[in-house]
């Protein structure tokens, strides 16, 4: 009985020190598919599309856009409405036959038959006032259309910058990949040999757990961004699309007067109110035109009965209206046309204010985000990309652990996807601010710029140095 209780005992402590053996050489194998997840760096263009600029963006936006076009065509419309605005009333033709008697309504001979041809004609300079007030509706229509295509270049500079933000975003990702696999492997020797505990290893399969997340967002951002800037180019949303450029910020930003004096010569929508302005002022003329009478004229050839000594006459008629005993109506209307050009002016300093306003809160994010731009590129990211290459050298030789080595890998991370998010914010402001003033900024040339998104890849190869 003591013989088989030692045995096994003896049994149970040898398949313990197996377990124990083995466990370093197996668990890695548990955790072995973990790098699998990024095992490679992904291509994230689409294979058969050619990227476009910004300037072939805007090109396409402006040719094909919905919202362009459609502003587009109710510019033919009130084109051909201006024809007609100056022309006259159709002319009109009158019979008249009386004088027949009532006894032989079939005897047309005893009556007497009239033939008139009339002309309406309006007072003087209505017509030329009404040619006015039509051309002020084509000023208006093209300064609308104007408008929407500052509007949609706008929306298409935010769009590009946003897609070229993300391409940044998944090239500066597979870098961080790339360290991340190698602190893998890193971890997965030292485990092996003993030198590091099993949580090291759950947490170098943590760092590539986030960022598969942070590769599902970037795609996300990707896709909605392609969208945005596919319906602005009138394409099918889903099509493939790819952009290629460069940041090309304006330094130093226009002063607050400049950007006014601009806005005031560039801003479609103060053309659209100062044509609206003009065409009010006309219809102002236009109404007090009214107190002036208007013709008719007429002439026609009159046929006679057989026993009138002139058979063969004709008739000339001239009628005249007589405004002035409407005076009531027609000052009314006076009234009214003046208070339409008193709003109509108030607007435009309403308008105007509302511009200066936007140009304002526009300058001051533009000048935020351009200050944030020199913060992360002068400040930042050397710091965070020094301190990941002092944390890898002391990774390499033992004197810090995996989990610093991934908080220097997530904070540099941080820093540059905030950095390339400054960068295109600085874009997106500018945009705006281009949008308050009604006309594209002065930019620096990349000759005279560096890329602000110019990577350095930090040289942070994890080489595990195994000492026995």
């Amino acid at each position: 009985m003591k013989v088989l209780a030692v045995s096994v005992i003896a049994i149970w402590c040898t398949l313990a020190a197996s377990a124990q053996n083995i466990e370093p050489a197996t668990e890695p194998d548990a955790l072995g598919g973990t790098e699998a997840i990024l095992s490679e760096p992904q291509e994230h263009r689409h294979p058969s599309t050619i990227p476009l600029t910004l300037p072939e963006l805007e090109s396409a936006a402006l040719a094909k856009n919905p919202e362009i076009l459609a502003a587009m065509r109710r510019i033919a419309v009130v084109e051909a409405r201006r024809g007609s605005a100056g022309s006259l009333d159709d002319p009109s033709f009158m019979y008249r036959g009386w004088g027949t008697p009532l006894s032989r309504p079939w005897d047309l001979n005893q009556s007497q038959h009239m033939f008139m041809y009339s002309q309406s004609l309006p007072g003087g300079g209505k017509r030329q006032l009404r040619t006015q007030v039509a051309d002020a509706d084509v000023d208006i229509a093209k300064a609308e259309v104007e408008a929407r295509k500052r509007d949609v270049l706008a929306q298409v500079r935010r769009a590009f910058y946003e897609l070229l933000q993300n391409q940044d975003g998944l090239r500066f990702h597979d870098e961080q990949a790339a360290l991340a696999r190698q602190g893998l492997e890193s971890a997965r020797i030292k485990y092996v040999v003993g030198k590091v505990p099993q949580s090291d290893m759950l947490k170098a399969q943590i760092a590539l757990t986030r960022l598969v997340e942070h590769l599902v967002m970037l795609q996300q951002d990707g896709d909605l961004a392609r969208a945005r800037l596919n319906t602005l180019l009138g394409r099918d949303p889903a099509s493939p699309l790819d952009v290629v450029g460069d940041y090309s910020p304006p330094s130093p930003l226009p002063g607050f007067l400049d950007l006014e004096k601009l806005a005031l010569d560039n801003r479609p929508e103060m053309a659209a109110i100062s044509a609206t302005i003009r065409q009010s002022e006309t219809r102002t003329q236009l109404a007090e035109k009214s107190l002036t009478p208007d013709y008719t004229l007429s002439g026609g050839y009159m046929l006679m009965p057989d026993d009138s000594r002139y058979r063969n006459t004709y008739a000339a008629e001239l009628t005249v209206t007589l405004p002035w005993l409407n005076r009531g109506r027609h000052n009314a209307e006076i009234a009214e046309a003046s208070a339409v050009v008193a709003a109509e002016k108030a607007e435009y300093e309403s308008r105007r204010a509302t511009i200066f306003a936007e140009i304002q809160e526009s300058l001051v994010r533009a000048r935020v985000a351009q200050r944030l731009v020199g913060l992360y590129r002068d400040t930042l990211r050397p710091q965070a990309q020094a301190v990941l290459k002092a944390t890898v050298a002391a990774y390499q030789a033992d004197r810090t652990d995996y989990l610093n080595l991934l908080d220097s890998q997530n904070t540099t991370l941080d820093v540059e996807l905030d950095y390339i998010r400054a960068v295109s914010d600085l874009e997106t402001r500018l945009a705006d601010l281009e949008r308050a003033v009604g006309t594209p900024l002065p930019r620096i040339l990349k000759t005279d710029f560096p890329d602000l998104t110019e990577h350095k890849p930090v040289d942070v190869t994890v080489r595990p140095e195994v000492k026995e």
